[in-house]
C-alpha cells in the first residue's frame, strides 16, 4: 500500500450488463402477478419497473411488496426483505440494507459467501462475487436493497505456465473478461503481478474524477484468509463508508482480488472520505491476518475498533499460555527434588502436565474480556504508546487512529493496575487483565502497525516466565499469531539454531492437549536442542506452529506466514505504506537460524528463497536442510548424524576389544530410513535382527549383508527383502500378518504387536542394540524390566541411542544399575547438528556468487570445494564424537556416575562455560583468539578465504560463539564436567 492517489475517470469499471429481453420479460411478469391477484393491479407496473431497475429477479417482487406492506403497518420505514437461492453453480442473495451498517443480526449472506465460495477458492474450484446496492425508491425507505450474485468461474487456462501465470488475459475468468473495462484489466493485472511477488495483501485505492467515490482494490493468495471479504465490510462501516457496488474476482494463477466502491454515508459527522479511506487500508491488513476473532460483535457494535479487538485477540492468546500457572503443589516437589538430577527433572516435567490447572479456561478468560471493553480499550492504549509510530508523509494529516490515540487519556502502568483492581469484581479478573499488562510490558518488537503483513508476530522478553517452572533462562522468544494458527519461538542464547515443528491435531481432543502443552514442549524442545548443540556455536532453540483445529489441510499457509511474519521482526523496514521502520526496544540486530523438523522438512528451499526475495542479507544460511542446489548438505545422503552414532559403536569395540564381525546386534529403524540405511552401509558386524515400519526381519546366523545393503542404497523396506536369503532359523514377520509360526515354533498372533515389542523380546538378544528409528519413550518404567531380563541378565551388553528418546531416563539409568553399557541420544547422535552448523558457516562465509560457485549442486555437477568440504565436514563430526565418548567413558571409570547423567553433566558444562568465555578478556586477547579460530574454523573454508575475510563477513556474535564453543568443549572433554580450581589454567598453558 502507498499514499499515491490515483484518479480514474468517471467510469465504472465494469461494462454495463446488457438483459436484451428485458422489456419482453418485464410484461410477462406483470402479467402473471395481475393473474395471481394479490397486488393491486394499479401497482404491479410500478413496482416491476422498480425492481427491474435495480437488476434483480422477477420471483422476488412478491416478497419485496410484502415487506413493504409490513413495513407500513407497523409504520415502520425500513424494509425487511432476506431472499436467497443457490444452484449448484451460483447463488443469489437479497436483504435490505441501511448504507454503512454492518448486519449484527439480521442475514449474514457476506459470511455465507466467505464461508461457502471464497474462503477455499482454488483455481479448479473457484467463485467469482458481483454485488450491487439500490438507491432509494423516493418512497420514504432508509433502507436499500443489496444484491449478490455468485457464479462459478470459468478459466480459459485453468493451470497457466509460469510465463502465462502473469498475464492477466491468460488466466482470468471468461465473464470477468467480457465485463471489465481496458483499464480495469491494466489496473488488476498490475495488482495481481504484485501479490504473486510478495506474501500478504496488496492495497490500492483509485480516487473517482469529479465524484466522491473512491475505488479501493485488494488482491491477495487465495486460502491464504478466511472470512475476509465480509470482515472488509465491517471494517469500512466502522468508518461510516458505505459501498455501492463490489466485486471478488478469482484468477487461476491462486490469485484473489476484490473491488469496492466505496461512498462517505449522508450526513454522517465523519472524517473527510480520504482520511477515512486511508484507515481503511491501513487496517485491511489485521483483518487479512485475522478476519475472524471471538471479539468480532464487539467490533460490529462500535464498542471496540479492529486494532482493540485483535489486541484483545494476541491477548487472550497470550493469556491461555501463561495465565495457568502450577499450583502448590508442584512447588512443593521442587522443594523435594533436585533439579540438577536428570531423572527428578525427567520427573517434574511430566508432572508439570498433569498438575497444571485449568482454572482459566479459553471460554471463562474470554468471557472476562467481554465484560469490560473499557478496560481492553485502555490496556491497547498502552501497548499503542510504546509500539505505533505515525508515518504518514509530512504533507497529510496524522491517521485517524493516531488522532483517536492521542485523544484518548494515557494511563501509567501503576494508574492501569489501580483502575483494573478498581473496576474488576475478583481475583480472577484481575488476573486476567494484569496478564494483558503483563504482555504490555515485555513486548520488545512487532509488526502490529506493519501495513503490508500475513501474521502477527511479537518479539517478547521472556523474564516474565516463572523460574520455579522455566528454570533456564530463555534468551529470546517470538510469539506468532495467525488466522490458521499460533505458534513460538524460542531459544537459549544469541546464536542459536532448531528446526520448525509442525503441529497437527486428529480432533477436537487432541487440539485441547497441543494448545494446552504448546509452550512446554517448545520450551523443552528448546532446551533438549541447547545441550545438543555443544559442539558447536549455535545455542539450542525450536519453533513450533499449532494449526487451528479447522486449519488441518493448511500446513503449508501456515509455515509461510511464520516465517514471513518473524522476517518482518528480523528485517529493517524502508518503505512506508509497505514495510515502516518498527519500534525495536531490544536495541541490536538478531538473526534466527531454522531447520527442519517434523512436518516442515520440504519447506526449508521456500523459507531461505524468501528471505532472499526480502532482501535479507543471511538468506543463505537462514534454514539449514536445503537441497543442494541452494548449497544444503543432506544428512541422510552423506550420513552425517549416523557417523556420530556409529563412533560410539566403533569406540565400544576398541574399549572392550571386541571383533566387529563377530558382534551380534538388533537394530530398530530400517534400510528405508536415514540412520537405518547408513547404519547397515557403514558397518560389518553380524546383525541379527531389524525391524522396521513393515515389520520384523530376523536371522540368528546374521542377516544376509548383501540383500540389506541392497535395501539400504535403495531405501526400501525389509518388506522388499529376499527371503530365500534367509537361513533355516531366519524370517519376517510384516505388521499386517497375524498366526505367523516361526521356526522354533512359536506362533505370532498379532504381526503389529510383535514389530511393536519386539525390541523387549527374548529372540533378540546380542552383544549390541543401536535404536535408528522407534517411537519416544519405546522403553520407559512400565517395560524396562524385559530389556534386564528375570535372571538378571540383559538382552544387550551394549547400547548406543540413535534415535532421539528411545529410552526414558529412568530407563536408562536402571539398565545401566543392571551392568548395560549405554549412550544416550544427546551424546550419540549430534552428528546432524553439526553438519547443520557447518552448512550454516559456508553460507556466512561467502558472497552470493561465491556460494553459487562453491555450495551450489547444480544438474549433478558437484563442486570441488563442496565435495572437499563434506569430507570435512565429516572428519569433524567423527572427531567430536570420539572425544566425547572418550571424556564420558574416563569419567565413568574415575567418577562411577552413570553415564546417562555424565553425557547431561558434559552438556550443561560445555554450555555454560561457553557463555562465560564469550564475556569474558579472553576474547580481547588477539593471540590468542587468532589461534583459536584458526583451530576452530575448517581448513578448507580458512584456505579459500582466510582469517581476516571470515571476520570481516560473519558477525561478531556468531564467531564469538565459535570461538567459546571450541574452547569450552575441548577443556570439558578433556578435564570433565567437575574439574579443580586450576584446571582451566593448565589447559590454556599446555593448549595455547
Amino acid at each position: 500500500m502507498t499514499d499515491t492517489t490515483r484518479i480514474l475517470n468517471n467510469e465504472s469499471g465494469y461494462a454495463t450488463n446488457v438483459f436484451a429481453e428485458k422489456e419482453e420479460q418485464m410484461v410477462q411478469v406483470c402479467e402473471n402477478l395481475e393473474n395471481l391477484g394479490f397486488l393491486p393491479k394499479e401497482l404491479v407496473k410500478n413496482e416491476v419497473t422498480w425492481f427491474y431497475n435495480v437488476e434483480t429477479i422477477s420471483n422476488h417482487i412478491m416478497s419485496l411488496y410484502g415487506a413493504k406492506i409490513l413495513a407500513y403497518t407497523k409504520n415502520e420505514n425500513v424494509l425487511d426483505i432476506n431472499l436467497q437461492k443457490e444452484t449448484e453453480d451460483s447463488a443469489v442473495f437479497i436483504h435490505s440494507s441501511e448504507p454503512g451498517v454492518s448486519q449484527i443480526n439480521g442475514p449474514q449472506h457476506e459470511r455465507i459467501i466467505d464461508e461457502k465460495f471464497l474462503d477455499n477458492s482454488t483455481p479448479s474450484e473457484a467463485y467469482r462475487v458481483e454485488s450491487y446496492r439500490s438507491s432509494s425508491d423516493g418512497e420514504g425507505l432508509t433502507s436499500q436493497i443489496r444484491s449478490y450474485f455468485v457464479t462459478k468461474c470459468e478459466f480459459e487456462n485453468a493451470a497457466p505456465t509460469a510465463e502465462q501465470e502473469t498475464d492477466i488475459k491468460q488466466v482470468a475468468d471468461k465473464s470477468f473478461l467480457k465485463k471489465a473495462t481496458d483499464y480495469t484489466l491494466n489496473i488488476y493485472g498490475e495488482v495481481m503481478q504484485t501479490v504473486l511477488q510478495r506474501t500478504g495483501p496488496v492495497i490500492e485505492m483509485y480516487e473517482v474524477k469529479g465524484s466522491r467515490e473512491r475505488r479501493l482494490i485488494i488482491g491477495y493468495r487465495q486460502r491464504s484468509t478466511k472470512g475476509f471479504f465480509s470482515a472488509v465490510s465491517d471494517l469500512y462501516h466502522y468508518y461510516d463508508l458505505y459501498s455501492t457496488r463490489k466485486y471478488v474476482e478469482q484468477f487461476s494463477n491462486g490469485v484473489t482480488i476484490i473491488g469496492l466502491y466505496l461512498h462517505p454515508v449522508p450526513q454522517s459527522k465523519a472524517a473527510p472520505i480520504e482520511h477515512s479511506i486511508y484507515q481503511v487500508m491501513k487496517e485491511a491488513s489485521l483483518l487479512y491476518c485475522l478476519p475472524k476473532t471471538p471479539l468480532q460483535e464487539d467490533f460490529k457494535a462500535n464498542k471496540l475498533s479492529v486494532q482493540e479487538m485483535v489486541y484483545g485477540y494476541v491477548g487472550w492468546i497470550f493469556a491461555q499460555h501463561f495465565l495457568n500457572r502450577l499450583g502448590k503443589e508442584y512447588l512443593s516437589l521442587t522443594s523435594i527434588l533436585d533439579r540438577a538430577n536428570p531423572v527428578h527433572e525427567e520427573v517434574l516435567s511430566k508432572l508439570k502436565k498433569r498438575l497444571r490447572q485449568d482454572t482459566f479456561t479459553r471460554e471463562y478468560i474470554l468471557d472476562i474480556m467481554k465484560r469490560y471493553p473499557d478496560l481492553l480499550k485502555v490496556l491497547y492504549a498502552n501497548f499503542a504508546t510504546t509500539h505505533y509510530v505515525n508515518q504518514r508523509e509530512a504533507s497529510l494529516q496524522p491517521t485517524m487512529s493516531y488522532q483517536r490515540l492521542t485523544n484518548m487519556e494515557i494511563l501509567s502502568v501503576a494508574e492501569i493496575s489501580k483502575k483494573i483492581k478498581a473496576t474488576t469484581l475478583n481475583a480472577h479478573e484481575q488476573l486476567v487483565f494484569e496478564s494483558f499488562l503483563t504482555f504490555n510490558k515485555h513486548v520488545l518488537k512487532t509488526n502490529f502497525y506493519q501495513t503490508t503483513k500475513v501474521a502477527l508476530s511479537f518479539r517478547m522478553d521472556p523474564s516474565f516466565l516463572p523460574e520455579t517452572e522455566y528454570p533456564s533462562p530463555l534468551y529470546g522468544m517470538f510469539l506468532v499469531v495467525g488466522s490458521e494458527f499460533r505458534g513460538f519461538h524460542l531459544r537459549f542464547s544469541d546464536v542459536s539454531r532448531g528446526g520448525i515443528r509442525m503441529i497437527r491435531s486428529r480432533n477436537r481432543e487432541a487440539y485441547s492437549i497441543n494448545l494446552r502443552t504448546l509452550f512446554d514442549e517448545n520450551y523443552n524442545l528448546s532446551n533438549t536442542q541447547h545441550r545438543k548443540n555443544k559442539d558447536i556455536p549455535e545455542g539450542g532453540s525450536k519453533g513450533t506452529i499449532l494449526l487451528d483445529i479447522d486449519q488441518q489441510d493448511k500446513p503449508l499457509v501456515a509455515f509461510e506466514k511464520y516465517v514471513d511474519s518473524v522476517l518482518d521482526l528480523l528485517i529493517d523496514g524502508e518503505t512506508i505504506g509497505v514495510k515502516e521502520k518498527l519500534v525495536d526496544l531490544t536495541g541490536k540486530p538478531e538473526i534466527l537460524f531454522f531447520g527442519p523438523d517434523e512436518g516442515t522438512a520440504e519447506y526449508m528451499d521456500w523459507a531461505s528463497q524468501h528471505a532472499r526475495r526480502r532482501g535479507a542479507g543471511f538468506w543463505k544460511a537462514f534454514t539449514t536442510g536445503k537441497s543442494q542446489s541452494l548449497g544444503g548438505i543432506p544428512h541422510d545422503l552423506y550420513g552425517m548424524t549416523t557417523r556420530s552414532v556409529h563412533q560410539y559403536v566403533l569406540g565400544i569395540y576398541r574399549t572392550f576389544g571386541l571383533n566387529e564381525g563377530d558382534c551380534t546386534k538388533l537394530q530398530t529403524g530400517g534400510p528405508d530410513g536415514d540412520l537405518g540405511s547408513n547404519e547397515i552401509k557403514i558397518s560389518s558386524d553380524k546383525t541379527i535382527a531389524i525391524v522396521d515400519g513393515s515389520g520384523v526381519l530376523y536371522d540368528t546366523e546374521g542377516i544376509n549383508r548383501e540383500e540389506l545393503t541392497r535395501l539400504a542404497e535403495s531405501r526400501l523396506m525389509i518388506s522388499n527383502f529376499d527371503i530365500t536369503k534367509l537361513s533355516a532359523q531366519g524370517f519376517r514377520v510384516l505388521v499386517d500378518e497375524d498366526n505367523v509360526t516361526l521356526p522354533n515354533g512359536i506362533v505370532v498372533e498379532n504381526g503389529l504387536y510383535f514389530r511393536n515389542t519386539f525390541h523387549t523380546n527374548e529372540l533378540a538378544r546380542g552383544n549390541l542394540f543401536v535404536p535408528c528409528g522407534g517411537r519416544p519413550e519405546s522403553v520407559g518404567l512400565d517395560n524396562v524390566h524385559k530389556l534386564i531380563g528375570e535372571n538378571g541378565v540383559p538382552l544387550f551388553k551394549y547400547i548406543v541411542e540413535g534415535a532421539n528418546l528411545f529410552f526414558t531416563q529412568e530407563a536408562r539409568l536402571r539398565l545401566e544399575k543392571a551392568g548395560v553399557v549405554i549412550f544416550k541420544d544427546a551424546s550419540a547422535n549430534k552428528g546432524g547438528v553439526t553438519s547443520s552448523s557447518l552448512e550454516v558457516l559456508a553460507a556466512l562465509s561467502f558472497k552470493d556468487d561465491e556460494f553459487a560457485q562453491h555450495m551450489s549442486v547444480k544438474n549433478g555437477d558437484v563442486p570441488a570445494f563442496y565435495e572437499n568440504y563434506v569430507i570435512q565436514v565429516q572428519n569433524i563430526i567423527e572427531n567430536n564424537a570420539r572425544l566425547e565418548f572418550e571424556a564420558l567413558w574416563r569419567e565413568h571409570k574415575k567418577t562411577k556416575t552413570p553415564i546417562s547423567i555424565l553425557s547431561d553433566e558434559l552438556s550443561v558444562a560445555i554450555v555454560q562455560l561457553q557463555a562465560q568465555l564469550q564475556d569474558s578478556g579472553l576474547w580481547d586477547n588477539v593471540e590468542l583468539r587468532t589461534t583459536v579460530l584458526n583451530r576452530a574454523f575448517p581448513k578448507l573454508l580458512l584456505e579459500t578465504l582466510g582469517l581476516d575475510a571470515l571476520l570481516e563477513r560473519i558477525p561478531e556474535s556468531y564467531v564469538k560463539s565459535i570461538f567459546g564453543a571450541y574452547l569450552a568443549s575441548r577443556f570439558v572433554y578433556k578435564y570433565g564436567p567437575h574439574p579443580d580450581n586450576f584446571a582451566f589454567f593448565e589447559f590454556m598453558r599446555e593448549n595455547f
